[in-house]
């Protein structure tokens, strides 16, 4: 069968002097069929190619304990406490390495976001849409007036047409009048406007990596799991303190919120729960913390790469 990468990935894997490439290896980077392809299968440039290939775009997740021989073990030291993410430009869909804690700051190794989610290009315009659909789909729009058909009041006619002197009326229910009806007055409708699937999951995954962007660990933090030791709120105002910077915090899980962090949180204003599902762009920007579990983390970038159905 013919073998075909597009030219982006031929851009981030292939060696920066592509024409020093065998010219059979070029054309299946550029997409030709070579004839032979299962020659080109078989080489060691191409086999090792689409194995980067599968670790950039899947997330992983690399422990102290992993066997990972070509990821620097000096990254796995138990100390490093901040983002492994050096000087670089965003939006160039590269995977992120983050550390991974809990709620009692122990070490937990590492976690990779994958790129496609996690490192996209910014773009405020795609953000200003999907938080006016937002927030345009929230709206109640149980606003009403009263028609003239709908307000109290006597049908009569008010005094006769001729020889008052007065203005003609037929009726004292009219927007002229006190008590009166409402003309062309709101009445109950819905707000939301149109928004494509793509464009909504395309401001999500910006979101994200806008937090991911900013590069310190009390903006977007990854944890083991959500368990804390009781139900007392005094666990979470214990560790929100030792955190810097750190004003809203949106916490989400992957599944249903644990019910001893639900009851934890529930008294600070300063503390939002969220499942993984009701994760969007509005909440992330109004918070100035992000915190996500590791099974949260899976479920997003899941959901992100799961084709849309028309």
């Amino acid at each position: 069968m013919a073998f075909s990468i597009s030219r982006r990935v031929l851009r981030a894997f292939a060696p920066s002097d592509v024409s020093s490439l065998p010219f059979s290896l070029y054309n299946a980077f550029r997409g030709y069929d070579c004839g032979d392809s299962s020659s080109i299968m078989r080489s060691s440039v191409v086999g090792k190619t689409l194995l980067d290939v599968c670790r950039r775009y899947s997330t992983t997740i690399l422990t102290p304990n992993s066997s990972e021989g070509a990821f620097p073990l000096h990254l796995l030291s138990s100390k490093s406490k901040s983002l492994a993410i050096p000087d670089r430009e965003i939006g160039l869909f590269q995977d992120l390495v983050i550390p991974v804690t809990n709620f009692l700051n122990e070490d937990k190794g590492f976690m990779t976001l994958g790129g496609d989610v996690f490192d996209v290009p910014i773009r405020k315009d795609i953000i200003h849409r999907v938080v006016r659909w937002q927030l345009a789909k929230r709206r109640q729009g149980t606003h009403s007036t009263k028609t003239i058909s709908e307000v109290s009041g006597t049908g009569r006619k008010p005094w006769p047409q001729k020889g008052t002197g007065r203005a003609r009326h037929g009726t004292l229910r009219g927007a002229q009048f006190r008590g009166g009806a409402t003309m062309h007055g709101p009445k109950p409708r819905s707000h939301a406007i149109k928004l494509n699937k793509k464009v909504r999951r395309l401001g999500l995954k910006i979101a994200l990596s806008a937090r991911a962007a900013e590069g310190k660990a009390s903006v977007l933090m990854v944890f083991e799991d959500l368990e804390v030791p009781s139900h007392k709120t005094k666990n979470i105002v214990h560790f929100v303190s030792q955190m810097e910077n750190a004003k809203k915090i949106l916490v989400v899980d992957g599944g249903p919120i644990n019910e001893k962090l639900k009851l934890a949180t529930q008294n600070l204003h300063y503390v939002n729960v969220l499942p993984s599902i009701g994760l969007n762009v509005y909440s992330i920007l109004l918070h100035d913390t992000l915190v996500m579990s590791r099974d949260a983390v899976n479920r997003i970038v899941e959901r992100m790469r799961t084709p849309i159905n028309r």
